[in-house]
């Protein structure tokens, strides 16, 4: 019923400033509008309303992801506009540029296999990535 619609997604943060400021100065995103409600954004064709909610916890999984072309120029990039990168210590395979690849095998969904994939945090701690697919 869905498959063929637009996705809307939404991201909930505590300080609208901040939130503003990362996603459209430092992800560079186009802020198409404000309300008291929400920010929304323009990722590529895909509408992300961040919405203020002041007491608020982030969660600790990935809630918003990119997929990129060269992700180690992406790293490069984001890390030069102040973005940190995340090291998990349970993930024993992340490079010195904090990328994870995707194991393959069994238990492991083909798509996903040799995914290499990259978490950093906005400022409210969300936990975002970038993956660079394999080709």
């Amino acid at each position: 019923m869905l498959g063929k619609q637009k996705i809307v997604a939404f991201a909930a943060v505590r300080d609208r400033d901040a939130a503003r400021k990362f996603y459209r100065d430092t992800l560079g995103l186009q802020l198409m509008g404000e309300d008291q409600f929400a920010m929304v954004f323009d990722a590529n064709g895909t509408t992300l309303r961040v919405t203020p909610v002041p007491d608020w916890t982030p969660p600790q999984f990935t809630v918003l992801g990119w997929e990129v072309e060269d992700i180690a120029a992406t790293v490069k990039d984001l890390r030069g506009a102040g973005v940190e990168f995340q090291r998990y210590p349970w993930m024993k395979d992340q490079d010195e540029m904090g990328i994870w690849t995707s194991p393959s095998g069994p238990g492991v969904a083909a798509v996903h296999a040799g995914a290499r994939v990259a978490w950093f945090k906005d400022p409210d701690g969300n936990v975002l990535s970038v993956a660079q697919m394999p080709r």
